[in-house]
């Protein structure tokens, strides 16, 4: 549904999107991750037809972006960091306003509007002016507006930028609604959390380049390495974790836990249950330490500066 293939943009002398390939399946949620300025929002206005590419290619829902741009905007919807709302216009009286510029036909344009603000709890806000809007409710608005021509693709660009906690929560909680509705979407945020609660999949772009891209899990394998698991015990350790060394890689250790590493823990943390009983120790929990999102990104960036510094010096 979203398509890209070395996708660049440069304004001059600057390389704002370096060759940019990305493919988001049906009904998945790719998160975009990058600092300010890594070329998120210039990749999404390429993705819509706002910007031309300088190279390379994008297709949406099968439609090139610079060939067919009626048929990409026909197809998607797009929440701006920046949505640009009219303060003075009334809800309602703003969506009709917007279904009509979608060609939504006349008879069905109230209807539509009132419908999503109902999903997304807008129902007592309708008459309301938007200056009167909380940011969470203007927010949640601008994505009823990219909703409005019903599209199968949604472009979030920092959809929860500059929000309040509740407010976030909000949009963050719309969006959930939606994947229920198998929408493709593309999420661009700097928001680790977010994305790691929304996404299926990661891609981390830094100076205009994907330096990484796959799901949590791939990107921890491939850049923290094998799972840590952490054991617990009723009792002290004492010289269990040399026990065990021989089956597993010991990585830390307390008075009553351990942590080791485990290459396949289907297969390894059995035969540890195994031994546990074996030698009567009482096991509490066996869980996995789970990476965070914020772990594997702040590795990614290391090692991208570490080969470029490298690539300097050569």
């Amino acid at each position: 549904m979203i398509e890209t293939h070395q996708l660049t943009k440069s304004f001059d002398d600057f390389l704002a999107v370096n060759e940019v390939t990305l493919n988001v399946e049906p009904g998945e949620v790719l998160a975009m991750l990058g600092p300010n300025g890594a070329g998120k929002t210039t990749t999404v206005r390429m993705m819509t037809s706002i910007l031309p590419p300088t190279s390379g290619w994008a297709k949406i829902a099968g439609h090139d972006v610079t060939k067919n741009p009626e048929l990409v905007r026909a197809n998607v919807g797009v929440l701006t960091e920046q949505h640009g709302l009219y303060q003075r216009m009334r809800g309602v009286e703003y969506l009709k306003f917007f279904a009509e510029i979608y060609h939504i036909p006349k008879n069905m344009r109230e209807k539509r509007a009132l419908e999503l603000m109902e999903r997304f709890g807008l129902a007592n806000a309708l008459n309301k002016r938007l200056g009167e809007y909380s940011k969470g409710m203007k927010q949640k608005l601008a994505l009823v507006r990219a909703m409005l021509h019903n599209p199968p693709v949604l472009l979030l660009d920092e959809p929860t930028s500059a929000m309040d906690p509740q407010s976030a929560k909000q949009v963050r909680d719309a969006i959930l609604e939606l994947q229920r509705d198998e929408r493709t979407f593309l999420i661009t945020t700097h928001n680790l959390t977010e994305a790691q609660l929304l996404a299926n999949r990661i891609a981390i772009i830094r100076h205009g380049r994907i330096i990484a891209k796959g799901t949590i899990d791939e990107l921890a394998q491939q850049f923290v390495g094998q799972p840590i698991m952490e054991l617990r015990i009723n009792g002290e350790v004492n010289g269990l974790h040399q026990d065990l060394s021989d089956m597993v890689t010991i990585e830390n250790y307390g008075i009553n836990w351990l942590q080791y590493r485990a290459a396949d823990p289907y297969t390894t943390n059995p035969q540890i249950l195994s031994k546990c009983v074996e030698m009567g120790v009482e096991v509490v929990t066996l869980s996995q330490v789970t990476k965070t999102l914020e772990d594997i990104y702040l590795q990614v960036v290391e090692e991208d500066e570490k080969g470029q510094t490298q690539e300097q010096r050569a």
